[in-house]
C-alpha cells in the first residue's frame, strides 16, 4: 500500500497509467471548450494532482514520469518541473528546465481549447517560472537569449557556467531520490503524531458515536501537536540543508546542487501546508529561524527563498508567491547566488529577485515583474525583462503603516491566533471522514465501505465548503472599494478568512473542483458575480465580492484575479470585471480596477494593469498587455 498510495514512484505510476488511459488518441489540435476532449484533459490533471505529482518536480524520477507520459526526453536532461500530462513534450540532450515552469501545453482561448507539442532543443535552458505555449506558434533559435512576456530576442546565449559539462554523478540520483521519498514523510509524520493524540483521547470507547464525539473534543490538542511537528521537521531539515552551502556556480549532481534543490522544494511544500506561518507577525521570525537575514518591521507573505542567500532590509514588504534567490539551470550547473531586499522595498506578488539581483532601498518591483541587474535607490520597476516605472509613493500616517503602536501588535497577534480555527476545522473534517467510513464499515462491510467512500469525500468536501463561506460572511462580511492601512482589523481579518481557503476549502474542495460548476458556485455563494458557463480554475478571488465573471468566461490555470494592492503598505481594493466571453490566458494577472470586454483574450503570463479596459473582441498580451495577433487568423 505504502509502495503504491504513498511513495513517490507509487504515485507516479498511478498519475501516469491514469492519464495515459484518459488521453489516449489525442493529438495537437483545437477542440471544443467543454468538450470530450477537454473534460478527458481535465481529469487526467486532476489525476495527477490527486496522486501529488507536483511534489515529483525535481526528482530523479521526474524523468522517467514524463517518458511514461509518453513524452520524449534526451540523455542528460534536468528537468525541474512537471511534464504536460498529454505526453506532447520533447526535450533534447542536456536540456535543463528550471522550478515552476509551465510545460502543460494547453490553454483555453475563448470557445476553443488549444493543444500543441513544447519542443525544447538539446542544450536549451528555460529560466524559472516561464511559460511555453505552442499555441503562439513562437520559436526560439538557437543559441539565442530571450525574455520577456511576450518573450523577445535580448542577445546572443551567454551561460554563467562553465562550457564543459560536469561527471553526471549516478550516487547523487540515489541522493535525490532518498530525499523526496524522506520528505513525502513529513505530512506523514504530522499526521501520524495528529492520529496519536486523537487515538489516546478515544481509549477504549464503547461504541463509533462515542469514539467520534470524544475525537472531536481532542482536535484542537491533536491539530496543535501535528502543526507544531511539520513546523519543527521542516525547520530541521532546512537547518541541516543549509550547512555549507555558498554561493557558486555547482553540478547539479553535487552536495550543494542537491542541498539547494531540496531546500526549495521542502520550502514550496512548507507555503501550502504551514499556511499560517505566512502573511503574519510570525512571517519574519520564521524566515530566520530557517536562515534568512531579515531585518525589523519586515511584512512578508508566501515567500519561496533560499535561506542562506536571502537578506531582507528593515521595513521591507514581500508580496504574495514572491521568489528570491532562487537557483539557475544550464549545462548540467546550477548557479547558486545572494539576492537582496533593500530596506522599505516593495517586491510585488509573483515578483521575482533572481540570484545575484537586488530591489533596491526605497526601490519597487511590481506585479508580476523581475528585478533588474542593476537599479538605483527608490527607483521601481515593472514586468519582464523589467523596465522602469514612474510612481509616486504616497505619505500617510505612518502608526497605520510602518510604525504601529504597542496595541496595535497586539491587536494583530490576538487576531492572527484566530488562523489556528481554520486549521482545526480541516482535522475536524478528516476526523469526520474516518468516522463515517469506520460507521459504514461497521453497518455494511469493509469493501460496501470503499464503494462509498466517493460519496463521504464529496460530502466532506461540500461541508469544507461551507465552512469557508460562512468564516467568510462571519469575520469580514460583505468587502467593497475602499482603502485600508496594513495596521487595521479588516487586513488581519481577511488574512483569516484566506487561511480558511487556504487550510479548509482548498485540500477539501476548491483544488478538486478547478474548473467545474461547482467552483463557480462556491465562489459565488463567498460574493463573486459569476454567470451562466463560466470555466474558472483558479479559486484565487481575494475579494470575491468585487469580482464580476460574465456568462461564458474562460479563467486558465493560475490565474489571479487580484482585487487589491499592497503599494506602500495600504490595502487599496478596487472590482475586477470580465464580459462575457472573455477570457484570461494561464499565469495572467489582472489588476483592480481593471476590465476585460466581451469576448476579449489576454493571453498567456500577462499583466492587465490597474484601471486598464481591454476593448471587446481584440486580443492582448504581455507584461504589460499590448496588441497580440491572433495566432490562427480567419480569412
Amino acid at each position: 500500500g505504502w509502495v503504491l498510495l504513498i511513495s513517490p514512484p507509487g504515485r507516479m505510476a498511478i498519475a501516469a497509467v491514469g492519464a495515459r488511459l484518459l488521453l489516449r488518441g489525442v493529438q495537437p489540435g483545437t477542440y471544443p471548450r467543454g468538450g470530450r476532449v477537454h473534460v478527458r484533459l481535465w481529469a487526467a490533471e486532476q489525476l495527477g494532482d490527486a496522486a501529488g505529482a507536483a511534489n515529483l518536480a525535481g526528482a530523479p524520477w521526474i524523468v522517467y514520469y514524463a517518458r511514461a507520459l509518453g513524452a520524449e526526453v534526451g540523455k542528460g536532461v534536468d528537468l525541474h518541473t512537471l511534464p504536460p500530462v498529454t505526453g506532447l513534450l520533447k526535450l533534447g540532450d542536456r536540456a535543463s528546465v528550471e522550478p515552476e515552469v509551465d510545460l502543460a501545453g494547453h490553454w483555453l482561448d475563448g470557445d476553443e481549447l488549444r493543444i500543441g507539442r513544447i519542443v525544447i532543443g538539446a542544450d536549451a535552458t528555460v529560466g524559472a517560472r516561464s511559460t511555453l505555449q505552442p499555441a503562439v506558434g513562437g520559436r526560439v533559435p538557437a543559441r539565442e537569449r530571450w525574455s520577456g512576456s511576450p518573450a523577445e530576442r535580448m542577445g546572443r546565449a551567454k551561460a554563467p557556467w562553465p562550457d564543459d559539462r560536469p561527471p553526471r554523478a549516478a550516487h547523487w540520483v540515489l541522493a535525490y531520490g532518498v530525499a523526496s521519498a524522506v520528505m513525502s514523510l513529513f505530512p506523514l509524520a504530522a499526521a501520524a503524531v495528529t492520529a496519536l493524540v486523537v487515538r489516546w483521547a478515544v481509549g477504549d470507547a464503547a461504541s463509533i458515536g462515542t469514539a467520534t464525539a470524544r475525537a472531536l473534543a481532542a482536535v484542537p490538542a491533536a491539530t496543535l501537536a501535528g502543526f507544531a511537528t511539520l513546523t519543527v521537521l521542516t525547520l530541521t531539515g532546512v537547518r541541516l540543508l543549509g550547512i555549507g552551502v555558498r554561493e557558486g556556480t555547482f553540478p547539479v549532481r553535487s552536495r550543494i546542487g542537491w542541498q539547494v534543490w531540496a531546500t526549495e522544494r521542502l520550502l514550496d511544500s512548507a507555503r501550502t501546508l504551514l499556511f499560517p506561518l505566512y502573511a503574519s507577525l510570525a512571517t519574519p521570525g520564521w524566515l530566520r529561524l530557517l536562515g534568512a537575514q531579515v531585518g525589523k518591521g519586515v511584512e512578508a507573505s508566501t515567500v519561496l527563498l533560499l535561506p542562506k542567500m536571502t537578506t531582507v532590509g528593515d521595513h521591507a514588504f514581500l508580496a504574495d508567491d514572491t521568489m528570491i534567490a532562487g537557483y539557475e539551470l544550464g549545462g548540467g550547473w546550477m548557479r547558486v547566488a545572494r539576492s537582496k531586499v533593500g530596506k522599505r522595498a516593495f517586491l510585488g506578488n509573483s515578483g521575482m529577485a533572481a540570484g545575484g539581483r537586488s530591489v533596491p532601498k526605497n526601490g519597487l518591483v511590481a506585479v508580476l515583474s523581475a528585478a533588474p541587474k542593476k537599479s538605483k535607490a527608490g527607483t521601481s520597476w515593472l514586468g519582464s525583462p523589467p523596465v522602469k516605472l514612474r510612481r509616486t509613493a504616497r505619505t500617510g500616517d505612518e502608526s497605520r503603516t510602518f510604525a504601529p503602536p504597542t496595541r496595535l501588535k497586539v491587536a494583530r497577534a490576538v487576531v492572527e491566533l484566530c488562523r489556528f480555527v481554520p486549521v482545526a476545522c480541516s482535522v475536524a473534517i478528516a476526523v469526520g471522514v474516518l468516522a463515517a467510513l469506520a460507521a459504514l464499515a461497521e453497518a455494511v462491510g469493509p469493501l460496501g465501505a470503499a464503494a462509498l467512500s466517493g460519496a463521504v469525500m464529496a460530502v466532506a468536501g461540500l461541508l469544507a465548503a461551507l465552512v469557508t463561506t460562512l468564516a467568510k460572511w462571519v469575520v469580514v462580511g460583505r468587502i467593497r472599494e475602499g482603502e485600508h492601512p496594513l495596521w487595521s482589523s479588516f487586513v488581519w481579518r481577511n488574512e483569516v478568512v484566506d487561511t480558511f481557503v487556504e487550510m479548509v476549502a482548498a485540500p477539501w474542495f476548491s483544488s478538486a473542483a478547478a474548473g467545474s460548476p461547482a467552483l463557480a458556485a462556491w465562489l459565488r455563494s463567498l460574493g463573486a458575480t459569476i454567470g451562466r458557463g463560466v470555466w474558472c480554475e483558479s479559486y484565487w478571488l481575494p475579494e470575491a465580492d468585487l469580482v464580476r465573471l460574465g456568462d461564458g468566461v474562460s479563467v486558465n490555470r493560475g490565474c489571479v484575479l487580484q482585487t487589491h494592492l499592497f503599494h506602500d503598505r495600504v490595502m487599496a481594493t478596487s472590482t475586477v470585471d470580465l464580459d462575457h466571453g472573455a477570457t484570461m490566458g494561464p499565469h495572467s494577472v489582472v489588476l483592480p480596477a481593471a476590465s476585460i470586454g466581451a469576448d476579449a483574450t489576454v493571453g498567456p503570463a500577462s499583466l492587465v494593469m490597474r484601471g486598464e479596459h481591454v476593448p471587446a473582441r481584440t486580443r492582448w498580451a504581455g507584461n504589460p498587455i499590448a496588441p497580440w495577433p491572433d495566432p490562427d487568423p480567419q480569412p
